[in-house]
């Protein structure tokens, strides 16, 4: 069986979105990890599926990027 999981990254303009997925597109739940930061969650087995990044334009300045969430609180 192939492990190799693709990550696609898309953003939406006029949303002012990022999308990171990890794999094929699947159900999931999403947990808010930080402001406008929102974890994917695969229901069933937990695992983290994807990223979403509201208002990505106001994250501008260097003390904003990069992004470091700390994925053991989840679950």
């Amino acid at each position: 069986m192939d492990q190799t999981q693709v990550m696609q990254l898309a953003y939406d303009h006029e949303a002012d979105v990022l999308y990171l997925s990890v794999g094929a597109p699947r159900a999931a739940i999403s947990r808010e990890v930080g402001d406008d930061i929102l974890l994917r969650i695969d229901p069933v087995s937990g695992a983290v599926v994807g990223l979403t990044v509201l208002n990505l334009s106001t994250r501008t300045t260097l003390n904003q990027l990069p992004l470091h969430i700390d994925l053991h609180e989840v679950g």
